[in-house]
């Protein structure tokens, strides 16, 4: 017995992967390598950064890198994304840390797993592209202020045991333990931040080092070498040395675990599913977001195909779903590994498998120097990327565009800091709805036509929806006296809705009272289709929907003041 034959096509299964192995060439391999080992160095610090600051052990950052790191990878629809830990799941995973708990962030990472697959394989992922660029811009901008208000403790050293989840109760913990400032910590954390600054400026063309100094190996070299492990060791290095009374990962954890944990799934329930819907959710968008913007820019860094949304989003499913057996945190696509990804030369998802196994490399090998890591570094670190995340330009061009542009962009920006960004995007999502809807409506208008004596007719513009129906109920209370007849000439309307249908049909009612006719001319595709669908033309009679104003002119030539009635269906 054949299956009955699903309504809606799934996504086929196809990651990238499988078209670059096909004609895959020993140099590409040596490119994806060096981009690899390039990319999975860089993502350490990154990784033990970004776990700290969203309130888990440093070794949750780490196994999210190279697990999610893999799968993305392996299965996902770009060339060159890297996926991983990233600064945007900051706030959102501290906060439910905080208030819900780490077992139940990660039976919200992994429902958030499924529902980005079902995204991807219900072919969903265009859809992610129409959130408004000033809600990206506000909440961004947003994530990036928490990100870097959120290293202020170990940033000065404050001897704080529980940081608190949201804005004000974070400054006020900070302005109460002001006397336990430590000024080791902030030189470490400044050093850290102002060399991540420096350091690819240094070697660019035209900066400090000159160009032709750069031919010898050795400067060759450390030009390569990626800022955020060069201030990681030379700073963990200093502090060591010199025996600095600061806080380290060994001092606050107890160390990094050398290997991979055993697996081992989060007890899960209905109950706590329902609970966790919001957090699940809030994950599932935030990740679908921000792995897409990530491959787009990846697009346009490279001469690879474009890549393909639906099959991102299903391995991003599938490496949250994964990542919890590990103890990992949410994953998504992270443009700043990306970028470095592109520039090392990678040419395939390779690479990032590569840069994964380096990870695991490291785990195996170096582990226990990782206790030696001052927090204060990792502070510097994540506050460079809180800079480099933030689009401040944005509100310096402010002032040149719309006042609903800067009300959804600021507004965004402000209740994500204040409140969360799920608050924030709820928002912000309906101020642009309002915006657009106000828009919509200022653009439908009706113009009156020249017409023979008795006639009235008028040109409609734009669309007739909920939002615009209020200028056609002014139609049949303003007709200049002896008229018989109202001619719409529907040329240029491009849509309406079932609300603008009523509108018609409430016109039509009114002028019938009146002894004058309602003719439509001129119908384009959607409007005609939804009127005969409708049973409207049937309603204002044979006759009344014709092809062009001539037409209707035509028909209305002989009509007299008191028209023959079309008898109600």
């Amino acid at each position: 017995m054949a299956l009955p034959r699903l309504p809606i096509q799934l996504h086929p299964f196809r990651p990238r992967l499988l078209e670059h192995l096909r004609g895959y060439r020993r140099s590409d391999f040596f490119h994806d390598l060096g981009a690899g080992v390039t990319v999975g160095v860089v993502a350490l610090p990154l990784a033990m950064a970004f776990a700290i600051a969203s309130g888990v052990k440093p070794e949750q950052g780490i196994f999210t890198a190279i697990v999610a790191g893999f799968l993305i990878s392996a299965l996902g629809g770009s060339s060159v994304q890297i996926g991983g830990p990233a600064g945007a799941f900051i706030v959102i995973v501290f906060g439910i840390v905080q208030r819900y708990g780490l077992t139940n962030l990660l039976i919200s990472t992994a429902l958030a797993g499924v529902l980005l697959f079902a995204m991807g394989a219900l072919k969903l992922g265009a859809l992610v592209r129409y959130m408004p660029v000033p809600i990206i811009i506000g909440f961004t901008n947003g994530i990036a202020v928490l990100i870097a208000l959120s290293q202020v403790r170990d940033l000065l050293g404050l001897r704080i045991d529980k940081l608190p989840g949201d804005f004000f109760s974070q400054i006020h913990a900070y302005a109460t333990h002001l006397d336990t400032f430590n000024p080791h910590a902030l030189a470490i954390g400044g050093l850290c931040a102002a060399g991540l600054f420096v350091w690819p400026r240094l070697f660019s063309p035209g900066a400090l080092v000159p160009q032709k100094a750069l031919e010898g190996i050795t400067l060759r070299t450390a030009a390569r070498m990626p800022g955020p492990i060069l201030a990681l060791v030379t700073l963990t290095i200093a502090a060591a040395v010199l025996k600095l009374p600061v806080e380290t990962i060994g001092s606050r954890f107890g160390g990094i675990p050398q290997g991979l944990p055993s697996l081992a799934l989060p007890p899960f329930s209905w109950d706590s599913a329902r609970q966790l819907f919001i957090p699940t959710l809030t994950i599932a968008l935030l990740g679908a977001v921000e792995s897409l913007l990530c491959a787009r820019v990846a697009d346009n860094l490279t001469t690879q195909p474009r890549h393909d949304p639906n099959q991102e989003l299903m391995a991003q499913g599938l490496a949250n779903m994964v990542v919890p057996a590990f103890g990992g945190i949410p994953a998504t696509g992270t443009i700043a590994r990306t970028v470095t990804n592109v520039r090392a030369g990678a040419r395939s998802p390779v690479a990032g498998i590569v840069h994964a196994l380096t990870l695991l490399a490291v785990v195996l090998v170096a582990a226990p120097l990782a206790e030696y890591v001052p927090l204060a570094a990792l502070a510097g670190i994540l506050l460079f990327v809180a800079w480099n995340m933030g689009e401040w330009h944005e509100f310096a061009r402010l002032r040149h565009f719309s006042v609903p542009y800067r009300t959804i962009l600021v507004g965004t920006f402000l209740l994500t800091v204040i409140f969360d960004l799920t608050v924030a995007v709820e928002v912000g999502l309906a101020l642009a709805c309002v915006f657009f809807i106000y828009r919509m409506s200022t653009l439908f208008r009706l113009e009156p036509h020249a017409a023979p004596a008795g006639v009235h007719v008028l040109r409609l513009y734009g669309a007739l929806f909920f939002g615009a129906v209020s200028k056609m109920e002014a139609v049949a209370e303003s007709l200049p006296p002896g008229t018989h007849a109202v001619v719409l000439e529907m040329h240029r309307l491009v849509l309406i809705d079932t609300s603008g249908l009523d509108s018609l049909r409430q016109l039509q009612r009114a002028l019938e009272r009146q002894g004058v006719r309602l003719l439509l001319c001129d119908v384009n595709e959607q409007p005609r289709s939804l009127i005969q669908r409708s049973g409207f033309e049937k309603e204002i009679g044979a006759g009344h929907l014709l092809p062009d104003l001539p037409s209707a002119l035509a028909a209305v030539g002989g009509a007299t003041h008191s028209p023959t009635r079309t008898p109600r269906p």
